[in-house]
């Protein structure tokens, strides 16, 4: 049975202190991952485009 088959009385209502703290996590998760890829950019931009030079 999928999820989106239970009647609207049986879903989870969120209250505002949890929606809160969903939104804020995922803010902390978007920013995570940004720094992540300026971190990557930035170790590549260092290194140069041999970086991108690879024998096959």
């Amino acid at each position: 049975m999928d999820s989106n088959d239970k009647p609207a009385g049986d879903r989870i209502v969120l209250t505002e202190a949890q929606k809160k703290r969903r939104r804020e996590r995922s803010i902390a998760i978007a920013c995570a991952l940004g720094v992540l890829v300026l971190l990557f950019f930035a170790v590549t931009f260092i290194k140069g485009p041999g970086v991108l030079v690879r024998p096959v």
